[in-house]
């Protein structure tokens, strides 16, 4: 959905001719898979970081066209709404130093990005979702200029056809309606891909979505919205339900949200076709653009690769929690998993081992001999363990292959995953030294306990209960603590409570 696209009404006959081109896409796609097109044998990783931007107050800072002018590079792009930017890193092959390179090149985006900001008389900060941000903050106002923003939040609310209501029971409730979509905005991620041969990816796919509730339980860094203190990490929650065109009748019905966990494992050769042609079959479009330079049919008959721009830009519109990606690439068509379960920061350390632990679980799982994970557990448990872990963090219960019933999920970290996730970077190549820096940093988190929502609800606590600051002082000074912290790139197991 990174697109840039300069129609933003569309008609009847518009929704027609894009529903037969993204049908012609997908027998293209599939034409691609079965004639062994696509670029093999290149594990690369690449990382996008999606962040705030406050005032020195700690305050949401509309600001972000100006930002950009200023920071003048195309490596910095706009998000949904004026508090938000996005950087990415450059790819990298999984091997050698890798994640220190990582580690260098989000330390200098940031860095260069909280310099200019300066300038403004502005902040850039990595969390899930800002304590401060307030009513008046997640409104249609603050929507960035971009049109296709303009026009994503018309056709979701169009399809709904009345206002979006959010409700998230966790310490205390959220009960309320917006007739927008920056509600989403207030979500604030690390998305991380890999490129992987076609006929594993439904192998790599399922490890994804398997291991994405332990994974998001030793990351978890959104515990506020609105004033509240709900889930360990209310992103989730929050972003399904601010992206939901479906009103409760057809919740009712079993129509399938736009933001999707899934509903069943992948066919291990099949499981690229798979999703696409769920998307196809299952999702009306909200952008019903055609380009009309490609011909996919004709391209592959000219021996050429398409691009299939109707079938990617309908793809970018369905937020599963691991998405799969087409692109073409020198020439070469490839394909990616997006993985977006994780928040931004806290810091540059702890985003980076939260990375580690993803590529590393991984190649774990996908390594081992069979039966696979998900041949011995349910797509339906696979799903309640990624809830549980969004409510609860480090304090949740998931059920295991081998292990049994319901187990903590410290101990599942700490007994069983962080070795597994060692030898699988092991495996592919990853410097022993930088292994075991950045798993350290997941060992000790889990240890003490302490994620960025642990953090966050300690020091939010000692605020009010030991200092006496009213809500709204205490989401201002835990908010100037965590830039403090954040900032200088300590983990956040490190950091104290309340000080």
């Amino acid at each position: 959905m990174g697109r840039d696209i300069e129609v933003t009404e569309f008609t009847r006959e518009d929704r027609t001719r894009f529903r037969e081109k993204v049908k012609g896409n997908l027998v293209a796609l599939r034409e691609l898979v079965d004639g062994g097109r696509f670029e093999t044998g290149r594990r690369q990783c690449g990382v996008e970081m999606e962040v705030y931007l406050t005032d020195p107050l700690g305050n949401a800072a509309p600001i972000n066209a100006k930002l950009l002018e200023n920071l003048a590079s195309s490596g910095f792009q706009t998000e949904l709404a004026q508090f938000n930017i996005e950087f990415g890193v450059s790819p990298r092959v999984l091997t050698g130093h890798v994640f220190h390179t990582i580690d260098s090149e989000l330390r200098r985006s940031l860095n260069h990005a909280y310099d200019v900001a300066e300038q403004l008389g502005a902040r850039v900060m990595i969390i899930g979702i800002l304590p401060t941000l307030t009513s008046f903050d997640v409104t249609e106002q603050n929507l960035s200029m971009n049109p296709r923003y303009r026009a994503l939040n018309d056709m979701i609310l169009a399809a709904r056809g009345e206002d979006i209501v959010i409700r998230i029971q966790g310490e205390e409730l959220l009960s309320t309606r917006t007739n927008s979509i920056v509600f989403e905005a207030a979500c604030t991620s690390m998305q991380l891909h890999l490129q992987v041969d076609p006929h594993e990816f439904g192998l790599y796919w399922n490890a994804a979505q398997a291991i994405s509730a332990p994974l998001l339980a030793a990351a978890t860094n959104s515990p506020f919205f609105l004033g509240k203190q709900l889930h360990h990490e209310t992103r989730i929650a929050l972003f399904e339900q601010a992206a939901d065109t479906r009103t409760e009748e057809l919740i009712l019905q079993g129509v399938r949200p736009r933001v999707w966990f899934g509903e069943k494992w992948l066919d291990e050769g099949e499981g690229l076709w798979e999703l696409f042609d769920e998307n196809v079959r299952y999702f009306p479009a909200l952008l019903p653009i055609c380009d009309d330079n490609e011909d996919p049919s004709q391209v592959l008959v000219a021996g050429d690769v398409p691009h299939l721009p109707e079938l990617t830009l309908h793809n970018g519109t369905i937020y599963r929690w691991n998405r799969p990606v087409y692109e073409v690439f020198r020439g070469r068509p490839h394909m990616r998993i997006e993985n977006r379960v994780l928040p931004a920061g806290p810091s540059v350390p702890d985003s980076v081992a939260n990375s580690v632990l993803y590529y590393g679980l991984l190649q774990g799982i996908v390594s081992r001999r069979r039966p696979y994970l998900w041949e011995q557990m349910s797509f339906a448990t696979a799903k309640d363990n990624f809830y549980a872990a969004a409510r609860d963090g480090l304090g949740a219960r998931l059920y295991w292959p081998r292990i049994g019933a319901q187990v903590p999920v410290t101990e599942l970290l700490l007994r069983h995953l962080l070795p597994l996730a060692r030898q699988g970077l092991l495996d592919w190549g990853v410097d022993e030294v930088d292994v075991d820096y950045y798993l350290g940093i997941i060992e000790e988190r889990t240890l003490s306990g302490r994620t960025g929502a642990d953090w966050q609800i300690a020091t939010w606590r000692t605020l009010i209960d030991d200092h006496g600051l009213d809500r709204a002082d205490a989401a201002l000074e835990l908010v100037r603590l965590y830039q403090q912290r954040s900032y200088s790139s300590t983990p956040v197991h490190t950091w104290p409570v309340g000080e």
